[in-house]
């Protein structure tokens, strides 16, 4: 399978376009024009480093170098300068593909370039598949070099039923990942997306919006309340972003310049707060929350309004909710997927799968009342005198409190225990009841945690912050204090 082929089908074009400051670039047009100016054949047969400056260059490029290509390699925009010729050494790119525009920077490597374009140029094609090529995506790296993840399109669209099929059935609709129309007839959701197509969660969106749909991207980098705005002008249906996404948008105080069909957060933990203040938010959405990674793929995804996952689930022949295999090993979530990538590339030595084709996914969960929650990733404990403490526990404990919008919870040096647990908080606008002040709402906070938590678990300390940072890939930044 290559792009086209999948892609491909009656009535595929006509329903199928990217959106971006007003203008369409829909399917039927890359029949009689090109983003590379008439320079594509150059990349046959190549290892390409993909290191566009915006989005749409990057979607454009990828639509055409599918099958043309030996490897693609996608560079994310916040990839480190000084990671970026390990990035060239592991993956052996031998070509780089940027931006064709007057102000963007392209990468600084030694490596020949070919421009692409932000729009397509008529001109005679005719599309050929020679390869079937590899897809390189980074893992985000946050503790050091990123990992190179080996996937194929096949392995990316795993969770999606065959679009070919009668009607252009819902991609997804079996195993509840996607709430696609049920028929040709119906409208094609229009999406929208906060992660950079570039990395897996919003490359996963863009494959989605291939499937049947429309895909508004937003390349001005402008204040949230436009890029909502601009969403609405869109028409969008359909939003995806992580758990601090969606804190943010709350937060704009322009939630409701948009009207979604359909809500999905993943990449971070989706903690019951944020779930209810977006059932609050739109109540006419499906709010839906999924398990994805880089190297497992697309897990499950959970549309009960509730936090985790049914205990069910695990070691069933395949989640209800997902399409995938999950099993729990010593606290920590496996999964088995055909959406899982195949392997690490270059010398980091790092197995991908185990024995079984199982992906260690380094989450850590714990079942409560039928039900498994996420309590954080095993290298993100606080030892607090021997004793460990998950920062994503504490936080979803104080998110519940109607007058936080958001908490960070970290480790403080500690001359006595080594370390104890401190908590950064981001007040609510609104909530419920009389507004409290700093010393209320802490005592409040402090008391909540005591009844729910185990005493070493409950913050010696409660900071109040007008904000908190979030990195480039949507998710609340983590260090030491």
């Amino acid at each position: 399978m290559w792009m086209w082929e999948w892609i491909g089908g009656p009535g595929a074009s006509e329903r199928v376009a990217l959106i971006t400051d007003g203008a369409r670039i829909g399917l039927a047009d890359f029949a009689r024009a090109s983003a590379f100016a008439g320079r594509l054949e150059e990349l046959r047969d190549r290892c390409v480093l993909l290191a566009t400056a915006d989005q749409l260059s990057a979607a454009l490029a990828l639509l055409e170098l599918d099958g043309v290509v030996r490897r693609l390699v996608l560079c994310p925009p916040d990839l480190a300068a000084a990671h970026l010729p390990a990035v060239i050494a592991e993956a052996g790119a031998e070509i780089c593909v940027h931006t064709a525009a007057p102000a963007a920077k392209s990468p600084a490597t030694a490596l020949p370039a070919v421009p692409v374009q932000s729009a397509l140029q008529p001109m005679p094609l005719q599309r050929r598949a020679s390869h079937a090529t590899e897809w390189i995506l980074l893992t985000s790296g946050t503790s050091g070099p990123p990992k190179l993840v080996v996937h194929t399109l096949a392995s990316l669209t795993s969770a999606f039923a065959p679009r070919h099929a009668a009607g252009h059935a819902a991609a997804g609709h079996a195993s509840g990942l996607a709430p696609e129309p049920a028929s040709h007839t119906a409208p094609a959701p229009v999406w929208s997306t906060f992660y950079d197509i570039r990395r897996y969660g919003g490359l996963q969106i863009l494959l989605r919006a291939l499937a049947g749909g429309t895909l508004a991207i937003d390349s001005s980098h402008g204040a949230l309340p436009e890029m909502l705005a601009r969403a609405a002008a869109a028409g969008v249906t359909h939003v995806t972003g992580t758990a601090s996404h969606w804190r943010a948008v709350l937060m704009s105080g322009a939630a409701g310049r948009i009207t979604p069909q359909y809500v999905r957060l993943s990449g971070e933990i989706a903690d019951q707060g944020i779930l209810d203040a977006l059932h609050a938010a739109y109540p006419q959405a499906r709010i839906a929350h999924a398990f994805a990674s880089t190297e497992a793929g697309v897990a499950f995804e959970v549309q009960d309004g509730h936090a985790g996952f049914p205990a069910a689930w695990v070691e069933a022949a395949e989640a209800p909710g997902g399409v995938a295999q999950l099993r729990i090993v010593d606290g920590t979530l496996r999964v088995r997927s055909a959406g899982a990538a195949a392997r690490y590339l270059g010398s980091s030595g790092a197995s991908l799968l185990d024995a079984d084709g199982f992906v260690d996914t380094a989450d850590r969960v714990e079942l409560r009342e039928g039900r498994y929650h996420f309590l954080g990733r095993s290298g993100g404990i606080i030892n607090v005198g021997g004793l460990k403490v998950h920062p994503e526990e504490v936080e979803a404990v104080i998110n519940a409190h109607p007058w936080v919008r958001l908490s960070r919870v970290r480790s403080r040096r500690s001359p006595i225990t080594g370390s104890l647990v401190a908590a950064e908080v981001v007040r609510a606008e609104q909530g419920v009841g009389a507004v409290p002040s700093d010393g209320e709402l802490s005592a409040q906070l402090l008391e909540r945690c005591r009844g729910q938590l185990a005493a070493h678990k409950v913050p010696a300390v409660v900071q109040f912050v007008p904000s908190l940072p979030v990195s480039a890939a949507g998710k609340l930044v983590r260090s030491d204090a």
